[in-house]
């Protein structure tokens, strides 16, 4: 197991100040801030000139976590999480969505998707902040994702308040972006991305 707590506990000071860190995921190297910042969450959309009607991924490090973000999780999600094998995010249905995230947060229907990692950097760095946290891929809009540190374009290096230190060195690997399945009201679910 790696020591990550320095690390966790300088991001997490940062976070709490409203800036934006770049930090490693369950999947790639993504931008992230307190997910019920608004101020914060504009940031990234600026950063990564992305226009603010395509919501962002809140990612959590727990199910407890999961439960004070969404209003209701239905039973299917529990399930849907438990047995997959790789990180998946899950758009919960406006009826379903937070009122304790940041409103930009939000899709223009209402929904909004959210992840709990497993990986131990991410979810150590959740339960610490034990806030949800926004977290987007560290790229400019329509730049390809970065899978590793040393594919992070100097531009985005250069806008935020906090890089990371842990996972620096790992090599390209085949990191990807999570699925994204639909989760509706009545435990309808819709895979979006496999």
């Amino acid at each position: 197991m790696s020591d990550y707590s320095e690390d966790i506990r300088q991001a997490v000071e940062v976070l709490r100040k409203g800036g934006v860190i770049l930090y490693p995921t369950d999947t790639v190297w993504g931008l992230g801030c307190d997910a019920t910042n608004s101020e914060a969450v504009k940031r990234i959309f600026q950063i990564k000139r992305r226009a603010d009607a395509k919501a962002l991924i809140t990612l959590v490090g727990s199910i407890a976590q999961l439960e004070r973000t969404v209003d209701e999780v239905p039973e299917v999600a529990y399930q849907l999480i438990e047995f997959s094998d790789r990180p998946m995010t899950i758009v919960y249905d406006a009826p379903l969505a937070s009122a304790h995230i940041a409103p930009e947060l939000l899709a223009e229907d209402g929904t909004i998707g959210v992840r709990v990692t497993a990986e131990e950097f991410s979810a150590g760095l959740c339960r610490a902040f034990r806030k949800p946290l926004v977290s987007t891929s560290a790229n400019i809009s329509g730049s390809p994702a970065p899978e590793v540190y040393t594919q992070i374009d100097p531009e985005i290096l250069a806008a935020v308040d906090y890089v990371c230190l842990s996972r620096r060195n790992e090599a390209p690997g085949g990191a990807r972006p999570s699925s994204v399945i639909r989760l509706s009201a009545g435990g309808l679910f819709k895979i979006i991305r496999e």
